[in-house]
């Protein structure tokens, strides 16, 4: 299922910092990097997410931001992001609901599919990338950076 040239789908969830994160509120202002991930703590995420996080301002330079996903609670998602200097939203998608929305749920076992969406500022998905494996981490800032500039 594919949501490449689609609207994306909204949603709100809590967030690691502090107020609910409403996708839609972003429209019209800013484009967002939404990166579904399986689990606060585990090895792979804890690249993937301080390595985004530490781009942010070139992202925020490219009229980005970025949005973690996954389905850990607020409280977890406070502590790892203390714990690996994550200084950007980690939304607690707790019952999953989002990632089925993005195609990205692996019900089976609890968590999301790591995987990226860049969404326009007028709210349409511009790219999207899944792992193959939750184990893969293949999709690097660089390459959604890129993406950015070519919109």
């Amino acid at each position: 299922m594919s949501l490449l040239g689609q609207s994306a789908p909204d949603f709100t969830l809590p967030s690691s910092v502090g107020d609910p994160v409403t996708l839609s509120s972003y429209r019209g202002q800013k484009h967002v990097v939404l990166v579904f991930y399986p689990l606060d703590f585990s090895p792979v995420c804890s690249m993937q997410l301080p390595e985004y996080s530490g781009r942010q301002d070139d992202f925020a330079d490219a009229g980005a931001v970025i949005l973690g996903v996954n389905r850990d609670s607020v409280h977890a998602h406070r502590a790892w992001a203390a714990e690996y200097g994550i200084e950007v939203p980690l939304l607690a998608d707790m019952t999953l609901a989002v990632a089925r929305l993005y195609g990205v749920a692996i019900d089976e076992r609890g968590i999301s599919a790591r995987a990226v969406f860049l969404i326009d500022k007028e709210g349409v998905v511009r790219f999207e990338h899944v792992e193959k494996a939750t184990g893969e981490y293949t999709v690097r800032p660089e390459v959604v950076l890129n993406q950015i500039k070519a919109l």
